[in-house]
């Protein structure tokens, strides 16, 4: 089966894979609308890869369709499950909230509705169907909070 490639850094399979869809036998197969929202943000991670000095950049969950958002946790309304959101790291670049911080000058040229902060293990980046709110988030065991704290 040949790759997809969603951008020039960034795969299908690196957007859909899950260790828990293949686990539990969940099928995580984007539709048209989420495929077409998958190219939007993989189009917005190759501009957080430049941003980040054009290293590599890991993505830890992309799409996620509704029956695996609900095995894992995730938020009702998330961005992941339409393919607008992505769970990151850049390692060669630095820790999640230097990459918080490197992004946040640029959310409005990007059009990033949430950029947030999460467990201080990851970078989550989710874009909108309608007007981007340009939030910037932290969540871990102490809650959610705006800003980078």
């Amino acid at each position: 089966m040949p790759t997809t490639q969603l951008s020039p850094h960034f795969t299908l399979a690196e957007f859909t894979y899950s260790e828990t869809a293949a686990r539990q036998g969940i099928p995580n197969q984007p539709d048209a609308a989420a495929m077409e929202n998958l190219y939007r943000t993989a189009d917005v991670m190759e501009k957080v890869r430049t941003i980040c000095g054009s290293v590599p950049v890991t993505i830890t969950s992309g799409y996620r369709g509704p029956q695996l958002n609900k095995a894992i946790g995730g938020a009702t309304n998330s961005a992941h499950m339409y393919g607008l959101g992505a769970d990151f790291i850049v390692p060669s670049f630095g820790d999640p909230l230097a990459v918080c911080k490197a992004i946040e000058p640029h959310m409005k040229d990007l059009g990033i509705d949430q950029l947030i902060w999460e467990y201080s293990d990851w970078t989550h980046l989710g874009l909108s169907s309608g007007a981007p709110r340009y939030q910037c988030l932290t969540i871990d065991n102490n809650g959610t909070r705006y800003g980078f704290a």
